[in-house]
């Protein structure tokens, strides 16, 4: 190697993914201080990088193993929106390819806001099928939170083209369907088809929700999305619930 500035130093660190043990040598070998914060910079960034890797295989172990078994679609499907006192669960299915890469997915809830939108339209772009479905407070109140989100489950399984061969499910069994299923404690945390969907039903349902901030201002929406916040709360004191409120939770009618 050639003796470089700083600046050339990082520039051709930052086009490196490996480094041959000479090169390494000569990098620790430079007593300069902006080189070595430069080394010290691009090693954090391979250990992000290789971590990333890992935990992908870890969480594409179901996956690996059931397109070697034949399966070519394989959806994953979750729901956001259970517990929120306002607005309606939302579930996603979603069929990647077998050679889909998205570094650093994982369940929703552990992704945040601006790296979720981000995620979302890489997964809309690369995978196989998507379909997103929700169900109302209506629908809700009519027949409980839990089977409202059976039943989205079951309209988003029902509706992706091409049809998957196999489901892997966050927690639950879907009832009404023949394809083969598997139900995952944790899903969302365990398997990169369903953390997918995890991403897909968050962002959908967040962006619905900030949108009905706009149409019933007062509870806070935009920030809270539909849960019982404080301010969610104080609006609900002063104001009573609007229309998408879910009046079979407790603390939606108060006294």
């Amino acid at each position: 190697m050639k003796a470089m500035t700083i600046t050339e130093v990082k520039q051709w660190l930052a086009e490196r993914k490996e480094l041959t043990p000479d090169e390494q040598a000569h990098i620790q070998a430079d007593s300069r201080s902006g080189v070595q914060n430069a080394y010290k910079q691009w090693q954090r960034a391979r250990a992000r990088v290789e971590a990333d890797r890992m935990r992908w295989q870890e969480m594409s172990v179901m996956e690996r193993e059931l397109w070697a078994q034949g399966y070519s679609y394989i959806a994953g499907v979750d729901e956001v929106g259970r517990g929120p006192l306002a607005g309606p669960v939302v579930t996603a299915a979603v069929i990647l390819p077998a050679d889909f890469y998205l570094p650093g997915l994982n369940d929703s809830k552990k992704v945040p806001a601006a790296r979720r939108e981000a995620m979302y339209e890489v997964i809309m772009e690369g995978a196989l099928a998507v379909s997103v479905a929700g169900k109302d407070s209506g629908v809700i109140d009519e027949i409980n939170i839990y089977q409202a989100t059976l039943a989205a489950m079951r309209e988003a399984v029902l509706n992706l083209s091409p049809a998957p061969q196999i489901t892997l499910n966050d927690a639950v069994t879907i009832p009404g369907l023949t394809i083969e299923q598997k139900s995952i404690i944790g899903g969302d945390g365990k398997s990169i088809s369903i953390a997918a969907a995890s991403i897909i039903a968050k962002v959908e349902r967040d962006r619905m929700m900030k949108s009905y901030d706009e149409q019933y201002p007062g509870y806070g929406f935009a920030a809270n999305m539909g849960y019982g916040t404080a301010e969610h709360l104080a609006g609900l004191r002063k104001l009573g619930p609007c229309p998408i409120h879910r009046l079979s939770f407790g603390g939606v009618l108060l006294d």
